[in-house]
């Protein structure tokens, strides 16, 4: 079965990371999991120095469905107005794989 799965990538300074963390859930995974489409939402977090690194993985039964929650631009990354308060920089772009379960 064929799925894709989109990764964005942020980062926040380490001492926002739990703040930052619960702000995500209430916004990007809620929304994904609110789109009919979304099979899955994972947040992957790593602390580097004093840089937190978050990784949202979501998987999906089809492009149109990121569409559905992306936008016809499904490519560009989608910020919420608070992002500005913690993200260090802005990543123009997500990143989508062709996934294969066997």
């Amino acid at each position: 079965m064929k799925t894709i799965t989109r990764t964005w990538h942020g980062m926040t300074k380490a001492e926002h990371a739990d703040e930052y963390l619960e702000y995500v859930e209430k916004t990007g995974i809620s929304e994904y999991k609110n789109v009919g489409g979304n099979l899955s939402a994972k947040i992957l977090r790593r602390v580097e120095g004093d840089i937190c690194h978050f990784l949202t993985v979501t998987e999906w039964d089809s492009y149109e469905s990121i569409k559905e929650f992306a936008g016809e631009d499904y490519e560009k990354a989608k910020y919420y107005q608070e992002d500005k308060k913690y993200l260090l920089e802005f990543e123009e772009k997500v990143v989508h794989y062709e996934t294969y379960e066997y």
